[in-house]
């Protein structure tokens, strides 16, 4: 048993994907849920600012030393249970549990659900906050519910995952750039429910993970064939930590894919990919036989808004991948266009500038202000 342990701090350039961040003033480690709920409690009762961090994969850290207390959340633990229907199993996991090493875990026991999100960095507390997801597996599909510690409250409460406010990812918890999360709050644990298939091959449902993965309707394959396959598509572009490829050295995708209107995705070139936000529905009237005069009306509504595709409009600022101003450390990934890599030592101000110059090149060509994807921590762009 540890101790609630008030460490000597770190520099966050050693604890972020990003690898920038200067040292906070204080920072304190929780090996367990008590000892989470107690620091978050002790942070709440002062003035000073908090942050807790995960796997730190989804934050970009300036370089002036941090005010304030991190809390490093540093539980870990699966606790298996009977599912709630039949050939399925609910596992509630610390929310300082490595993602990756969840997925593992799930394909070793024959749990399906999971696997296609492979590879993705950080933690099991942190996959809700942004319903990660992957080639059409997002995690608000096998989510049940979290502990939730809301800010300022001495217990966590078990809330629903259906609460949530899962969109794309997002959720009422993520923080986005320029605003507050609608609730603020720390996951403590995260309860999944997931299929017993065991290592049998069997077919796919998913068209997005079979398109992916290049296998036809019908196809059998193992949760383990997914997810060797999906780490190394991953590892291809890039996505998978490794601490020898500074493609990786990033917070994922630095940009958030554009959601704009329908009118405005007509000014952009036809090459751009575009994907509709919401099933354009045909919307069911209901006309009552006594009214029926014959006639049906026109079904009104605005065309849905539209998602856009960032990477294109990066590449077709003229930034390719690769792409570096001079003298700087800071460079796009040499395997896609989205993420914004350290290629070693490189300063938050070096990567600041980089976004910067993107989005002013993007805004010039196009018209639209891409918007960062991390949760930026003294840092402004």
């Amino acid at each position: 048993m540890h101790d609630m342990a008030e460490v000597t701090p770190i520099p966050l350039a050693r604890l972020t994907t990003l690898r920038t961040g200067a040292a906070p003033q204080r920072m304190i480690d929780a090996h367990t849920r008590d000892e989470l709920v107690e620091a978050l409690r002790e942070a709440w009762s002062g003035d000073e600012p908090w942050l807790v961090l995960g796997g730190g994969s989804n934050l970009f850290v300036g370089d002036e030393p941090l005010e304030g207390t991190v809390i490093r959340v540093l539980t870990s633990g699966v606790e298996r249970m009977p599912g709630a229907r039949p050939g399925t199993v609910r596992l509630r996991v610390a929310a300082g549990h490595s993602w990756d090493d969840l997925v593992a875990w799930t394909v070793d026991h024959g749990l399906a659900g999971i696997e296609a999100m492979s590879g993705i960095p950080g933690t099991v507390g942190g996959a809700p906050v942004q319903n990660v997801g992957a080639y059409g597996q997002e995690i608000e599909q096998t989510l049940v519910e979290v502990g939730l510690l809301d800010e300022g409250a001495d217990e966590p409460v078990t809330v629903p995952a259906s609460e949530l406010g899962f969109g794309f990812r997002t959720s009422v918890l993520k923080h986005h750039y320029g605003s507050a999360p609608r609730r603020r709050a720390v996951i403590v644990s995260a309860t999944l429910e997931l299929a017993e298939v065991g290592d049998a091959e069997r077919p796919i449902p998913g068209e997005q993970l079979r398109r992916a993965l290049g296998l036809e309707r019908g196809q059998a394959v193992s949760l383990r064939w997914i997810r060797e396959h999906v780490l190394a598509t991953r590892r291809g572009k890039g996505m998978v930590v490794d601490d020898h490829d500074p493609d990786t050295h990033s917070a994922g995708s630095f940009f958030q894919n554009p959601i704009v209107s329908a009118s405005f995705a007509r000014t952009l070139p036809a090459a751009c990919p575009r994907w509709p936000v919401r099933p354009d529905l045909d919307p069911v009237t209901i006309i009552p036989l006594a009214e029926f005069d014959g006639y049906v009306p026109r079904p009104s509504g605005e065309a849905p808004d539209v998602k856009v595709s960032a990477a294109w409009l990066i590449e077709q600022s003229g930034i390719r991948k690769g792409f570096k101003l001079p003298r700087s450390r800071a460079a796009l990934s040499s395997k896609h266009a989205l993420a914004l890599t350290n290629r070693g030592g490189a300063t938050a101000a070096e990567i600041s500038e980089l976004a910067r110059y993107i989005q002013s090149r993007v805004a010039a060509e196009f018209g639209l202000i891409l918007q960062p994807e991390p949760v930026l921590i003294g840092v402004e762009l």
